[in-house]
């Protein structure tokens, strides 16, 4: 009996360096990444501050150029940012002259795209995230969290099949923090899309996650990888059992092994 082929990976990470110069010599911040993401899939990178989290997330998005290996998105090599990607920043980056509404529609703007066919579709994503009633208002009345959710909003208006946010609920405070974990994992749920996701939070990791990437410090490199089988959706609840618990231990301790939750500002 044969057996039929595997489908190839959504997302491909395969031998992927990324070495910057520097006056003493080069700098590797990423070494040897191989990493395979399937569709629909929710994967957090977690690893100590330097350790090349962020860097890989924008090679992945074609914002930094790699120094060898390739990346390669639904059968295609990724050699600038891909049309079929969305981003979120720890900050917001929104420009604050523009409402919420043409915030939301810049991607549209950018490719040239009908804004009057878009506005229902942002109007609708406005709702989804519970802003019903802010299009008009500006950045600048907002609060941290409500800009966040702004970002999203606009990631998502054409609607990708990738998600790459980076460290997007840093600056937060916890309660917005959980209420935003909350309303991404509902998001991701409805509206099927591969989320690859850098975060410094261990519970954060692995309240959201498929999949956990541990990354080592510089130059990174992935350590181990870790399934996260909990039941979904998710409750904030969860994390005060003994299964969530032992998924944060679990990872603890590889940090720990290899010498890296001292000082790495990781956290639990």
């Amino acid at each position: 009996m044969t057996t039929a082929p595997a489908e190839p990976a959504f997302l491909a990470i395969d031998g992927l360096n990324k070495t910057y110069p520097s006056r003493e010599g080069n700098i590797a911040a990423l070494k040897h990444v191989n990493l395979e993401i399937g569709s629909t899939e929710f994967v957090s990178l977690v690893g100590p501050s330097g350790c090349g989290k962020s860097t890989l997330l924008r090679c992945v998005a074609g914002l930094e150029q790699k120094t060898s290996g390739a990346i390669v998105l639904s059968g295609q090599l990724v050699t600038a940012p891909p049309e079929n990607m969305g981003i979120v920043f720890q900050r917001d980056v929104l420009l604050d002259w523009y409402t919420v509404l043409e915030n939301i529609l810049l991607p549209a703007r950018i490719r040239g795209l009908s804004r009057r066919t878009l506005t229902p579709k942002a109007e609708h994503l406005l709702d989804l995230i519970g802003l019903t009633g802010f299009a008009h208002r500006f950045p600048w009345e907002l609060s941290g969290g409500m800009r966040q959710r702004v970002a999203i909003c606009r990631a998502l208006l054409l609607e990708p099949s990738l998600l790459l946010m980076d460290e997007p609920f840093g600056a937060l405070d916890a309660m917005t923090r959980d209420e935003l974990n909350l309303e991404l994992q509902r998001l991701w749920l409805d509206n099927a899309k591969t989320v690859l996701f850098v975060t410094h939070s261990i519970s954060e990791a692995v309240f959201l996650s498929d999949r956990i990437v541990v990354m080592s410090r510089s130059p990174g490199r992935i350590i181990d990888t870790i399934t996260v089988d909990l039941p979904r959706p998710r409750s904030l609840s969860i994390r005060e059992t003994p299964e969530f618990g032992r998924y944060v231990a679990h990872i603890r301790g590889i940090f720990e092994s290899f010498g890296l939750l001292r000082g790495s500002h990781v956290r639990a």
